[in-house]
């Protein structure tokens, strides 16, 4: 065997003296396709994060050897030079990762000027470049956009092209495809399986997502609280696992238990006719006195009821969000829209009693929650507008008592009201945002990726969290996600957008047995 690219040699990970990473041990040669399995919070992240040393306030032993040098021992310069040219990362969450002061266009054009010293021009047109070749359409027009102006998956796709804009040796890659819809995640997973055969470059996933893996990897390890449990051929772990702990993770897929809509149920959320459209600037002398228009949503009818799960699919960029923020009464939308038979006013005063009775757990659940407030302000934020009465104790106890049902306790996190965000995982954070829309006790939840930042065995037990919440309190939910297992666990009925338009609909057995346009059976088998 030939020198490895990148070999781990007993690497212990620690903040504060607590180690969370136990003497891992791991080897990648050139243009090998790495997976590194585990559930949220077992060490996966802060293990690539330390090996370009940016784990902040972590204390790391060991050794990181990268092509024969030690990267815990590099100078700051030799690490700088390092960064983003030899060995790229892809960040979970791109909508804090991107600068939301510039456009996509000119943050990966500041790549190429720093790493190869392109002329301005030069780079922006390589940054266009790569935005095409990672998907995006019109890539011209969205290179001059802000980060705020793409949908959750083109973001996503911004930051790959952005990671491998300087043909790094080494790709980290941590959740690449969290935010993208199943047809988009393959053609993702071959562009980066491309690109490493071309450039020899090897690449090192993060992931919780086992088919995901299946399909890109040829070599799996899996970590468990910081160890590392099992590591071999991928067909060899997945299939004949041998750690209890990772036939837990292959037998960890979503389970269908939810009761059937009532007959009588009644109509809590109904649209007729919705367009949802933005302003957008206008290329040339145009721009500089009137601004464009872009319809994100064109004449969507749909109605939910009690008890009722309203699945809507779609690619990124479909029109899935800007719908879900119309019926939240954020966004201003034409045609007919009403809430628990109520339409929203846009006035503050008039639509606060709705926004108690239709709550929102967001995408990125790290970009929706405050950082510099705490778990129990985070959590209980909702108490103190809807329910200005209750006393701090009954407030504290109703906190504690809706993290317990989403999985976070005092044992298990010790001091677990008084931490912030950014101290726990990306799974735990979104147990966070769930624990948040649920302390109000809404009557419909819209649920926009939910389980997407989620590990397997922790998105099975949401979804059977938000399966026994449905029958035992009735709610409704709006369900917008890209995963069909989901999909088939949780929705009674099926949406289909493209473009903006409503392809089908109907019952979940019709949709998913029997589609009956093309571009939903082109979604269904992406997914399988």
């Amino acid at each position: 065997m030939s020198t490895p690219l990148l070999q781990l040699q007993d690497l212990r990970i620690a903040f504060q003296g607590r180690e969370v990473v136990h003497g891992v041990d791991l080897s990648i040669q050139a243009g090998e396709k790495w997976a590194l399995v585990g559930e949220s919070g077992s060490g996966k992240s802060v293990t690539a994060l330390s090996v370009l040393r940016l784990a902040q306030g972590a204390q790391v032993t060991g050794r990181c050897w990268f092509a024969g040098e030690d990267v815990l021992a590099m100078s700051a310069a030799r690490l700088q030079a390092l960064r983003g040219a030899e060995i790229a990362m892809i960040f979970q969450e791109p909508m804090t990762a991107l600068n939301p002061l510039f456009t996509i266009g000119r943050q990966i054009a500041e790549v190429l000027i720093l790493k190869e010293a392109l002329s301005a021009s030069q780079a922006w047109d390589r940054a266009v470049d790569l935005l095409q070749e990672t998907g995006i359409p019109d890539p011209a027009r969205r290179a001059r956009s802000y980060p705020h102006q793409l949908s959750g998956g083109q973001r996503q796709r911004a930051m790959i092209a952005m990671a491998l804009a300087c043909r790094p040796r080494l790709l980290l890659a941590d959740e690449p495809t969290t935010a993208l819809d199943v047809s988009l995640r393959g053609q993702m997973l071959d562009l980066l399986d491309e690109l490493r055969v071309r450039h020899g470059m090897a690449i090192l996933l993060i992931t919780h997502d086992l088919p995901l893996v299946r399909r890109f990897a040829d070599q799996v390890a899996v970590m468990e609280q910081g160890h590392l449990v099992e590591q071999g051929p991928s067909t060899q772990v997945l299939t004949q696992p041998q750690h209890p702990y990772t036939r837990r993770l292959v037998d960890s897929l979503p389970t269908r238990d939810v009761a059937p809509v009532p007959e009588a149920a009644r109509m809590v959320l109904s649209c007729h006719q919705l367009e949802v459209a933005y302003d957008q600037p206008l290329e040339g002398v145009r721009g500089w006195f009137r601004r464009g228009r872009y319809v994100a949503v064109h004449g969507v009818d749909f109605t939910l009821q009690q008890g009722q799960t309203l699945g809507i699919v779609g690619e990124s960029g479909s029109g899935k969000s800007s719908l879900a923020l119309a019926a939240l009464g954020l966004h201003p939308a034409k045609g007919e829209l009403s809430v628990m038979g109520q339409p929203w006013h846009g006035r503050s005063s008039l639509d606060r009693p709705l926004r108690r009775q239709i709550q929102v757990v967001f995408q990125d659940p790290f970009s929706s929650l405050s950082p510099r407030m705490s778990v129990e302000e985070l959590v209980a934020e909702g108490l103190l507008v809807h329910e200005p009465g209750l006393n701090a104790d009954l407030r504290r106890e109703r906190v504690i008592q809706v993290l317990q049902d989403v999985g976070l306790d005092q044992v298990q996190f010790p001091g677990l009201l008084r931490r912030y965000p950014h101290e726990f995982s990306g799974g735990q954070r979104q147990r966070l945002a769930i624990a948040r829309a649920l302390i109000v006790q809404p009557q419909i939840l819209v649920l926009d990726e939910p389980t997407s930042a989620l590990d397997v065995s922790i998105q099975k037990q949401v979804l059977q969290l938000l399966q026994r919440l449905q029958r035992e309190r009735g709610l409704s939910y709006l369900l917008i996600t890209h995963d069909i297992d989901v999909i088939r666990a949780m929705a009674h009925e099926v949406m289909v957008l493209k473009d903006g338009r409503v392809v089908e609909s109907g019952p979940l057995a019709q949709i998913l047995s029997a589609p009956a346009d093309v571009y939903t059976k082109r979604l269904l088998a992406a997914a399988a």
